[in-house]
């Protein structure tokens, strides 16, 4: 199957959005980018992609700007970096090197505000990937090596950073199914039945073109 579309995967801590979205990119045979973009960010802007690990997908403590009076205020040469918080600096190498592959390739992308980057596009599919708070922090017992005392709480957290991440860069609500194309929910699904699924989605699309 050929691919024709941008695929943003959006997910919930420990639904296996991740894996889905890599899986999904394999299939194609399209990039894929997730943490793929720290380093990407960090060799643009020379600063260590441990720095960025810290701050990757975590909401700024400072309002030094926001999306709609901030980023485009930088032109596109991005040199008013300097002042911001390390949280904003990589927002905004992440939505410059987004939109730039974007204008030359598709490809499956995890997090990061893509589906809100990229909403100008008409070739975007827009995924939100979520599962039973029980399997979730299932996976991150066995995968994070969380405590199991303390694996929902971890997870809850983990999804309110994403939310509050998603709202403040984005001014839209997180998980709600109106921002998104595709909804699926990971609970009784394999990786490949999920990334399947997606494919089938896709293909739904093709045949409408």
């Amino acid at each position: 199957m050929s691919c024709k579309k941008i695929i943003t995967i959006t997910r919930q801590y420990g639904s296996g959005g991740h894996d889905i979205g890599k899986l999904l990119a394999e299939k194609l045979g399209i990039g894929f980018y997730d943490k793929e973009l720290i380093s990407l960010a960090a060799k643009e802007s020379g600063i260590s992609p441990e720095v960025f690990a810290k701050a990757d997908e975590r909401m700024s403590n400072s309002l030094l700007y926001t999306l709609s009076t901030g980023l485009y205020n930088y032109g596109s040469g991005f040199s008013a970096m300097g002042d911001l918080p390390m949280n904003d600096r990589l927002y905004i190498l992440q939505h410059k090197i987004i939109k730039e592959k974007a204008e030359k390739e598709v490809f499956v992308v995890v997090g990061r505000c893509a589906d809100y980057i990229l909403k100008e596009y008409e070739n975007v599919v827009k995924v939100f990937i979520y599962a039973d708070l029980d399997v979730r922090a299932k996976r991150a017992v066995e995968r994070q090596d969380i405590e199991p005392s303390r694996a929902r709480q971890a997870v809850s957290k983990a999804d309110k950073n994403r939310a509050n991440y998603y709202s403040f860069y984005s001014g839209q609500k997180w998980g709600a199914p109106e921002n998104y194309d595709l909804c699926i929910n990971s609970t009784h699904l394999s990786t490949g039945q999920a990334a399947d699924l997606i494919m089938d989605y896709l293909k739904i699309l093709d045949n409408k073109e």
